[in-house]
């Protein structure tokens, strides 16, 4: 999830253990992760990750070096060839901003966890210091060379002349854009929540049982304990993906009913075999709905090819499909891009 790194920078900061953030800045070639990605470091723990094997290991090694002296320079970038050097065969070129956060950085932290939170993009920029020019974070609107963002290339280094005078780093930050509702606390449901509570997205989880919802979920996982769900569906922003797996079969039916009647939805999954789906069809028809209107929807759900009952394959089918639909929506939105800012994939 988008605010990750910036939760567990925050947690550090509060409990005063001495952190340094890692970004991948830019990418050139073939790379473990892409821009944009992060992990923490302390004396004695990481958090998150910029793609692991040498390269990994290599940058805990340099901030933890850094974490030990006294009189260093807080914001620093480093080449990293990922090549014989590092003992890695991927060939590229991954340059890392190394920040060591301190108390000082609380402020534009939390600016920038309430307005991720808020659904609001921003940007982020780092003025890595020169001379007797200090280091600096500042955080403003999106610019036009940087809204829409592509999703797979979600930073870049910058180098131009500054009144400044220091190379400045700009990061554009973007709330997660896949928002998932999924009706049903039973035991799909829990295990399909626990993992997209992983992953890039915002969850809803909606169930009138309200005893049925664990004490504590991811911090992208919003629970509706409700007995009115169609509240929630005309709630719910353009270009959400709806997972119906509650109880009820009728529930399930009049659930998808209240769906058909939005124009906006990015994905529809009933979980049932192709009977219930059968069955649900044949009631569509005798209720009048238009056939091009109930084949949205997708039932049964998950990835082709993934098979078993269990509710955890399941979950891991669904995950696997909505991953899917990510990548294909954010393709898409790149390639709609302003030619000036499409990025490499």
């Amino acid at each position: 999830m988008v605010t990750a790194w910036i939760d567990q920078a925050l947690w550090c900061i509060e409990r005063q253990q001495p952190v340094v953030l890692i970004s991948v800045a830019s990418v050139r070639g073939s790379a473990p992760r892409e821009a944009g990605a992060k992990m923490l470091v302390s004396a004695q723990h990481q958090w998150l990750t910029i793609g692991g094997g040498q390269l990994e290991w290599q940058a805990t090694r340099v901030a933890r070096e850094h974490l030990a002296k006294a009189e260093v320079a807080d914001r620093w970038v480093r080449d990293m060839p990922l090549a014989a050097s590092l003992g890695q065969c991927c060939g590229g070129l991954v340059t890392l901003l190394f920040e060591r956060l301190r108390e000082s950085d609380r402020v534009w932290l939390q600016e920038a966890q309430a307005r991720l939170r808020r659904q609001e993009p921003l940007e982020r920029e780092v003025g890595l210091g020169r001379a007797q020019l200090p280091a600096w974070v500042s955080l403003h609107e999106p610019t036009a060379a940087s809204h829409p963002i592509n999703r797979f290339q979600a930073s870049r280094l910058l180098d131009p002349t500054d009144p400044r005078d220091c190379p400045v780093f700009t990061e554009p930050l973007v709330p997660d854009a896949l928002n998932v509702v999924v009706f049903g606390a039973g035991h799909v449901g829990k295990a399909l929540v626990s993992i997209l509570g992983t992953l890039p997205c915002r969850v809803t989880w909606v169930d009138a049982r309200e005893d049925l919802f664990p004490d504590t979920v991811a911090a992208n996982v919003t629970i509706e304990a409700t007995d009115t769900p169609e509240a929630v569906i005309d709630e719910a922003p353009a270009g959400s993906c709806y997972l119906v797996m509650t109880h009820d079969h009728a529930l399930d039916q009049h659930l998808c009913e209240q769906l058909m009647k939005r124009d906006d939805c990015a994905y529809v999954g009933l979980i049932g075999s192709a009977t219930k789906w059968h069955k649900f069809r044949q009631r569509f028809d005798a209720r009048g709905i238009a056939p091009e209107r109930y084949a949205r929807i997708t039932c049964p759900i998950g990835e082709p090819g993934i098979e078993g009952k269990q509710p955890a394959v399941i979950a891991v089918s669904v995950a696997a499909q909505l991953m899917r639909l990510r990548t294909q929506l954010a393709r898409r939105e790149a390639l709609s891009a302003p030619a000036d800012v499409a990025l490499a994939h």
